[in-house]
């Protein structure tokens, strides 16, 4: 049976090959002359492909990418730049501030309660008024006038100092009389003053307060000490005919060199109803109260808010900052640099490749 299967076989190839001699040779012609066109053309196709790895399609994006990594690095040199200039105009504006701090202080102010106070000086100048009485009085309370215009008993201490004017070279001559210390009991200094007849268009009487009465005490030249505190203080009147109320407040100041004490005052003025004869009315009277405003002194302090440790430590942070940014961008145009350099070479070898 194999053996008739194997003859079966072979003549059944022997037929198949005989069929395809049979067949006309021409029916193949095209096909063989399209695989041959086709072959060229794959040729050709190979030929271009390898001519356009020879030129380099894949350099190209190579260069690209090395043309976003410039025109990134120019970015970030050209932010650096920008931040660098932020910075330095931050260090210019923080020395700035702080000079502006440190030449112009903020003034502070703070009220101290005191039980009594200092005794203060006033010092008048009459001139040809005279004093009839002065007296201390408590809470606030003045009696009825008695006798106005008649020389009372008084419990004022006063004392009397000559000198040359500072600002004029006249004699004159100053009554400084103990001021109230008691601003708890509301303790007050009324004055009467009495002068005849003047020439003058304008009667008044002028006066002036300095800190302590025990300084002009204790001082070993007392006219030089009323000469200075008529250059440094200030001078006020209180005119005839009225009764002025003056309420002293005391203000020390310290400054960057020498710390001053001032008077504030605050002044009303009553007219007086007189009902003198009239023989008696030809000498004008003048009234005068001193007391204190309230219990409390204002102290005024020049407080320098700029601080150097701050300054110091914003302007180490902006150098830093400057120095990083310098040194990056130094070290990126050293990469440009090495990158354009890698780029020339790169490109004169191809170019010698291909010549």
């Amino acid at each position: 049976m194999l053996r008739k299967e194997n003859s079966r076989t072979y003549k059944e190839f022997n037929d198949n090959e005989e069929d395809e001699s049979s067949q006309p040779t021409g029916l193949f012609d095209d096909d063989s002359k399209e695989i041959d066109d086709e072959e060229p053309k794959q040729g050709n196709g190979s030929v271009t492909q390898d001519e356009d790895e020879a030129s380099g399609r894949s350099p190209p994006r190579k260069f690209s990418k090395t043309c976003v990594k410039n025109v990134l690095t120019v970015v970030l040199i050209t932010i650096y730049v920008l931040l660098t200039a932020v910075a330095a105009f931050l260090a210019y504006q923080t020395i700035k501030d702080f000079m502006g701090k440190l030449n112009n202080p903020v003034m502070s102010v703070i009220y101290k309660e005191v039980e009594t106070f200092s005794p203060p000086g006033i010092a008048l100048f009459p001139g040809n008024a005279h004093l009839l009485s002065c007296k201390h009085h408590y809470h606030d309370f003045i009696p009825p006038l008695v006798n106005p215009g008649q020389p009372q008993e008084g419990d004022c201490e006063t004392q009397e100092v000559t000198y040359n004017g500072p600002f004029r070279n006249q004699t004159q001559t100053a009554l400084v009389v103990r001021g109230p210390s008691d601003v708890r009991n509301k303790e007050l200094i009324f004055m009467q003053f009495s002068q005849n007849e003047t020439q003058q268009d304008f009667s008044a009487i002028s006066y002036m307060l300095f800190a302590k009465y025990s300084d002009l005490i204790n001082s070993a030249n007392r006219s030089k000490f009323m000469r200075d505190c008529e250059r440094n203080y200030s001078m006020w009147t209180f005119s005839g005919g009225f009764k002025t109320r003056v309420k002293m407040s005391l203000v020390r100041t310290s400054g960057r060199t020498h710390d001053g004490t001032e008077f504030r005052q605050e002044s009303s003025v009553v007219k007086f109803n007189d009902k003198r004869p009239e023989q008696e009315k030809t000498n004008e009277l003048f009234f005068a109260v001193f007391e204190w405003r309230d219990p409390f002194i204002q102290e005024i302090k020049l407080i320098v808010t700029a601080n150097a440790w701050s300054a110091l430590a914003i302007l180490c942070g902006v150098f830093m900052a400057l120095f990083k940014a310098a040194n990056f961008t130094k070290l990126s145009v050293q990469w440009i640099i090495r990158m354009r350099k890698r780029h020339l070479r790169n490109k004169e070898r191809e170019l010698n490749q291909i010549s």
